[in-house]
């Protein structure tokens, strides 16, 4: 009911769950009705890195720097970092510059609260129910803000067929959705340039995303050098609406036609 609802409010239809057609119907069947265990490796910020290290090579991952349950009095990573919370989404704190005694404190704060409770359970994302709970940090890629632009490869049965642009993050966040030819599915006001590593970064989402019926890998583009970013099991939870409905119905085609061609997870 609750999954029912929150869809209903965001999209302004109702969930079609017993023959999902929409991508966004399917992220909310995969919540329901896909249980494969290896879904809490994927969500797992530091099992997942070594996963893609293991399948692209350790030059393709970004070091990490710290890793542990609670920050120490003073700061235990060089800075310019990022600290992130291992078991969660949007979880994180940019630090450029050595902070103060009082902004520590309240950063030490803000990780303890991120690590009281599992991650996901309100938007019923059950694959972050059994990642430990824990923070890392990792160097700031391009050394200073803004953060990077991030971009997230749609990965259906083993073909990367669309590039979601993230712009402005931490700003005025907005996202450009693109064909694997850089074609715009919907014009709009931003035209970012193909990241130099696009061809690259196709080839390794298709490898990362091998064997499941969808999987969305997230990398970043430095100065033409490709990096992982993460996994992404429920894009934006299928309760953030496309620029047009026909969208969610192509992508929603090209999940289900994986589907039907082997029973993925």
């Amino acid at each position: 009911m609750r999954v029912e609802l929150l869809y209903a409010v965001r999209h302004r239809r109702r969930l079609g769950l017993a023959a999902p057609r929409r991508f966004t119907e399917l992220v909310q069947w995969r919540k329901f009705h896909d249980r494969s265990p290896a879904q809490a490796v994927l969500m797992d910020k530091l099992a997942a890195k070594r996963l893609a290290a293991a399948e692209l090579g350790a030059d393709w991952v970004v070091p990490t720097l710290w890793t542990g349950t609670g920050l120490p009095p003073a700061v235990p990573f060089a800075l310019p970092a990022i600290l992130k919370a291992r078991h969660g989404c949007n979880h994180n704190i940019v630090l450029c510059s050595a902070p103060g005694a009082r902004q520590w404190r309240r950063i030490r704060r803000a990780a303890d609260r991120w690590q009281r409770r599992a991650y996901g359970g309100w938007l019923d994302e059950w694959a972050y129910r059994d990642v430990p709970r824990g923070l890392l940090a990792e160097p700031l890629l391009g050394g200073r803000l803004p953060l990077p632009v991030d971009y997230k490869i749609y990965v259906f049965g083993g073909a990367a067929t669309h590039v979601q642009v993230h712009l402005g993050r931490g700003e005025q966040h907005r996202w450009i959705l693109h064909d694997r030819d850089w074609r715009q599915l919907v014009p709009a006001r931003d035209r970012p340039a193909a990241p130099a590593s696009l061809a690259a970064m196709l080839a390794a989402a298709e490898t990362l995303a091998r064997g499941t019926s969808f999987l969305r890998v997230d990398f970043y583009d430095i100065g033409g050098r490709p990096y992982f970013g993460e996994f992404g099991l429920y894009p934006g939870s299928g309760l953030d609406p496309f620029a047009a409905d026909w969208i969610d119905v192509e992508l929603g085609s090209l999940w289900l036609a994986a589907l039907a061609k082997a029973p993925l997870p």
